[in-house]
């Protein structure tokens, strides 16, 4: 058993043992060191002092400790003595990356709330299905979409590379709720006019040109859509809706059937009046197409869907009827149901730990294991926020960590790893509790009090990537950047 220098002092501290584990390989101790012997007064400074030196570390790297699955955030006699642990007991402790703080980088304006963003990058989903290759290092984009019903993409600098045209929809309301990026040179948009749109994207620096175009019309709601899901290798595309039902689509129209006449918004004399009015002579025409299937089932407005990160056969929806469903798509049948005690506003999944993060309407996070063979409902409960949690973005760099985007005004961000257990509370959200460990606020409201349910600065959306940072978007008619960078936390974005 080693017995460290660090801490050591006056014989009369108190030592525990610790064994060092970590779950990420290259950070791994180049050899065990075994059972170490520490000083009960450290804190995880001198801990992270520890690693580095038996790392040998070139650069001191800032690491996190977890014990019993809790950040150590006291000295450890503290930790022993809150938790009942006794000294004699050799402690497991993991440790890994710290997470850096996330400074606010910039902020761009809009004309209108912005209701969602998404982000093209070498390392997004869309970019990934691209090929990396086609989206160089300090070409990442913005995709915006606003309550006045256009498409912005942006670049990093906050320059305007192209804005979409009002769709031409029969007189129907255009305000959007959310699009995605498909592919390098495809979007996917749907809002209060009850349409999803695929749009053709280029750019072409060479010519300078480019170009957002709508390729295809997809109708089968009848209200608006609340969420899109996409996946490019299979050209399928999920739409929520608060008509209680979610759509399977083709974005390929040669694949998808024909759109049903009922739903077309020139269905209705009046309607055709205001379209032939309306429609530009040079107006090219957009197919239009109808979905594979309707998934049915949730009894209130669907406001979030997701495929399965590891099947795109499996979908999850989340419903203010309070349920989580798991559906198969292929045979458009619904496979599960989890039933919690408040509306779901929100999904992301984590798959590493086979959980999906489901954002309520009661300003926490729930953690649901969608597995028929668990036995529980929320394994995990995250609380900080101060009102509705309506948008959610997976770390990209960790298996546990995650973003969310609230009606409070701010995002905040978690490491699942962070619990504690707690007796339930009346609404039956109970057991392990995770706190966030940063809060971001909006830029537009420094320096300013904003009320608990964040009015005026609800956030609507929120976007997580490596090489672009937390990309989010609300009520302030703002796009915000915050990214992780060495020192302390500013003003827009500090410990929770």
């Amino acid at each position: 058993m080693a017995d460290t220098e660090m801490g050591d002092a006056p014989d009369v501290q108190s030592k525990v043992q610790i064994r060092l584990t970590t779950r990420h390989s290259d950070i791994e101790l180049p050899e065990d060191p075994g059972v170490l012997l520490v000083s009960t007064n450290l804190r995880r400074y001198a801990l992270s002092s520890l690693v580095n030196n038996l790392l040998n570390t070139a650069h001191p790297i800032p690491f996190e400790f977890l014990i019993n699955g809790q950040f150590l955030r006291t000295t450890i006699d503290e930790f022993l003595t809150a938790n009942g642990i006794s000294a004699e007991t050799t402690l497991n402790v993991e440790y890994t990356r710290a997470l850096i703080p996330p400074l606010h980088v910039a902020s761009f304006e809009h004309d209108d709330w912005v209701s969602d963003v998404d982000i093209l990058s070498a390392t997004s989903k869309a970019g990934k299905w691209g090929g990396s290759s086609s989206i160089p290092s300090g070409q990442e984009r913005i995709l915006s979409a606003s309550y006045d019903g256009l498409l912005r993409v942006l670049d990093m600098s906050g320059e305007l590379i192209l804005v979409s045209d009002q769709p031409n929809n029969g007189g129907r309301i255009s305000s959007l709720k959310t699009a995605k990026f498909l592919s390098p040179s495809k979007i996917v948009s749907g809002g209060l006019d009850m349409t999803v749109r695929v749009w053709n994207y280029f750019e072409s620096p060479s010519e300078g040109r480019t170009g957002l175009t709508p390729a295809l019309e997809l109708y089968g709601h009848r209200l608006g859509v609340e969420s899109l899901a996409v996946h490019a290798p299979s050209s399928r595309i999920l739409s929520a809706s608060s008509d209680t039902t979610i759509n399977f689509w083709s974005s390929k129209a040669s694949d998808a059937p024909s759109a049903p006449a009922a739903l077309l918004p020139n269905s209705t004399a009046a309607s055709a009046k205001r379209l032939k009015l309306s429609k530009p002579a040079n107006l090219k025409t957009v197919a239009q197409r109808g979905p594979l299937a309707t998934l049915a089932g949730h009894t209130a407005p669907v406001s979030s869907v997701i495929f399965a990160p590891n099947d795109a056969t499996v979908a999850y929806s989340g419903s203010h009827d309070h349920t989580l469903r798991t559906w198969d798509l292929p045979t458009s049948t619904l496979v599960d149901t989890r039933t919690t005690s408040h509306s779901l506003m929100s999904l992301a999944a984590l798959p590493t730990l086979n959980l999906v993060a489901a954002g309520t309407s009661a300003r926490h996070v729930t953690l649901i294991d969608p597995r028929a063979s668990a036995k529980t409902i929320a394994a995990l409960t995250l609380r900080g926020h101060t009102n509705a949690v309506v948008s959610l973005a997976v770390d990209p760099e960790s298996a546990y960590g995650l973003v969310s985007g609230s009606h409070d005004g701010t995002c905040r961000i978690w490491d699942v790893r962070s619990v504690k257990t707690t007796a339930g509370d009346a609404g039956g959200v109970g057991g392990q509790v995770g706190e966030s460990a940063y809060r971001i606020e909006r830029e537009s409201a420094e320096g300013k009090k904003v009320p608990s349910s964040g009015e005026g600065v609800k956030v609507f959306g929120v976007a997580w990537e490596k090489e672009v940072g937390i990309v989010s978007a609300g009520e302030d008619k703002q796009v915000q950047i915050n990214k992780g960078s060495g020192g302390s936390a500013s003003s827009s974005g500090g410990h929770a």
